[in-house]
């Protein structure tokens, strides 16, 4: 299936989920995301923050313990940029007060201390479904795309996905970063 045609059957399968298998969804995405942390030093994360009306996976799960069991790591969450297709990431704490988008995406301010693409160990990538490969669905904008380029060769992309993933993707370009991981609620997936 083409990516347009996946995400079309992945925003009506997120749709037809109730609240409650959604919340035991993230919940077991959460526990799993914990069970590989360990694996590999770590001192920045990237993570999006979810857009509740589209049932995207909690982050704030993983969010509020790595805040809580983890002090040592650094939490960075990013502002979207419309008019330049960019992302630019910004420290967030449990101090941090959020502003929705436009498109109901919580964004920390931008008075927030910034942080650069090169210091990012790990990113929890959205996404609407992946394959087997390791290639994901997003919405199409490119954004994270753009932005997982210009992070460091080693630093870990992490799909939390709340399926498990199709076979294939068939209209994968150049351009489309590959993930290294992906967590369903059952397993994590390794590409």
């Amino acid at each position: 299936m083409t990516k347009a045609e996946l995400r079309a059957a992945f925003r009506q399968k997120r749709r037809s989920l109730s609240e409650t298998e959604w919340q035991n969804r993230c919940e077991a995405i959460s526990n799993q995301f914990f069970t590989i942390l360990p694996s590999k030093p770590v001192s920045v994360i990237g993570t999006f923050l979810p857009i509740e009306s589209q049932k995207e996976v909690n982050t704030w799960l993983i969010v509020r313990r790595l805040w809580q069991e983890f002090p040592q790591i650094r939490v960075a969450a990013p502002v979207t940029n419309l008019e330049t297709g960019t992302l630019e990431n910004y420290e967030i704490t449990p101090k941090t007060e959020f502003i929705k988008n436009r498109y109901g995406i919580p964004e920390p301010p931008t008075s927030s201390f910034a942080i650069q693409h090169s210091v990012f160990d790990s990113i929890l990538v959205p996404l609407l479904t992946f394959d087997q490969t390791g290639n994901r669905v997003g919405y199409g904008g490119g954004f994270y795309d753009r932005f997982l380029a210009q992070c460091r060769p080693d630093c870990l992309k992490i799909g939390l996905s709340l399926f498990d993933p199709v076979d294939q993707i068939d209209d994968v370009y150049e351009g489309d970063m590959a993930l290294n991981f992906c967590i369903t609620p059952e397993r994590v997936w390794t590409f």
